[in-house]
C-alpha cells in the first residue's frame, strides 16, 4: 500500500515554499532555478533594450542568476507578496549592480548626466515646479535642440537610472525607485515609516511629471512594457521612449536629490 507522502511534482508552489523556508532543500531550491529561469531571460531581454551591442545578452543572464538565487534564498512565502514580482526586482537589481561594478558607462556621459541633473535640482527648486525642456537648456547654455541631442546620448549608454541604489535602512537593506514603483520587498521594521514618507515623495514626483514621461514610466515598471511596445502604444520611435525614459528618470533623481538635501 502506497503512503500519503507527496512528491516536491505533486506539492502545491504554496507548500513547496513553505517546505523550503523549513528545510533550505537543494533539490526544492534546483526546481525553483528551472522553473524561474525564463523570468531571468525575459529581464534580461528587457535591460538589454537599449544598450550599447558591448553588453551580451548572455552576460545580462548571467548576471541575473545571482539574482535569481537571492530572492530564493530571502523569499517569505508569510508576506503578501508574489514570488514573481519579488523576483523580478532582485534579478534586475543584481544585473544592474553586475553593470555598475563593470563600469562600462563612459566618465564624460556620467558626467553630463549629472549636469542635468544638478541642473534640474537647482531650477525646480527656484521655480518651485516641474521645469521644461527649453528651461533646463537655457539654464544649460544650449539650445533646446542641443539638450535633445545630449539626452539621446546619455539614453544609448546609461544603465537605467531608477534602479540605482539611493537610499539604505541599514547596511543588508537598500531600495530604488523602481522597487517603489513595483512592489514592497521584505522591509526592516525600523525602516518602514522613513520608507512610506519616500514612496509618498515619488508617487507625488511620478504625477508631476510631463504626461509623456508618466506614461512611459508606468507603462515600463507597472505594465512591464518593452521600449518597443510602449512606442506602438503611444505611436513614436522606440529611440523616443528611451529618451523620455531618460528624462523622466533625471526628473525623478533631482527630486530625491532634494528630498535628501531638505528641499522638500
Amino acid at each position: 500500500m502506497m503512503g500519503n507522502s507527496l512528491t516536491d511534482e505533486e506539492k502545491t508552489e504554496d507548500e513547496l515554499w513553505h517546505e523550503f523556508k523549513k528545510t533550505r532543500s537543494s533539490q526544492i531550491r534546483d526546481k525553483f532555478i528551472r522553473q524561474y529561469m525564463p523570468l531571468v531571460k525575459y529581464v534580461a531581454g528587457k535591460v538589454k533594450t537599449g544598450m550599447p551591442d558591448s553588453v551580451e545578452y548572455e552576460d545580462l543572464i548571467g548576471f541575473g542568476q545571482f539574482g535569481l538565487l537571492d530572492a530564493i534564498n530571502k523569499f517569505d512565502p508569510d508576506k503578501n507578496v508574489k514570488f514573481k514580482t519579488y523576483a523580478v526586482t532582485r534579478i534586475r537589481g543584481a544585473i544592474f549592480d553586475e553593470l555598475r561594478e563593470l563600469d562600462w558607462v563612459p566618465r564624460s556621459v556620467r558626467q553630463k548626466s549629472r549636469e542635468i541633473e544638478d541642473t534640474i535640482v537647482e531650477l525646480e527648486a527656484q521655480l518651485g515646479r516641474t521645469a521644461t525642456d527649453a528651461e533646463i537648456a537655457k539654464a544649460m547654455n544650449m539650445t533646446e535642440s542641443e539638450y535633445q541631442t545630449t539626452i539621446m546620448k546619455v539614453s544609448g549608454t546609461s544603465v537605467l537610472s531608477l534602479n540605482d541604489v539611493w537610499y539604505s535602512g541599514d547596511d543588508s537593506d537598500h531600495m530604488s525607485i523602481g522597487d517603489n514603483i513595483e512592489s514592497p520587498s521584505s522591509l526592516n521594521p525600523d525602516v518602514i515609516v522613513e520608507r512610506e514618507e519616500v514612496r509618498k515623495v515619488i508617487i507625488q514626483a511620478i504625477n508631476e511629471l510631463p504626461k509623456n514621461e508618466k506614461m512611459v514610466i508606468v507603462l515600463y515598471y507597472n505594465e512591464d512594457l518593452t521600449f518597443r511596445e510602449i512606442g506602438q502604444v503611444l505611436n513614436v520611435s522606440e529611440s523616443r521612449i528611451s529618451q523620455l525614459h531618460t528624462k523622466a528618470n533625471m526628473r525623478l533623481r533631482a527630486k530625491l536629490t532634494s528630498l535628501r538635501k531638505g528641499i522638500f
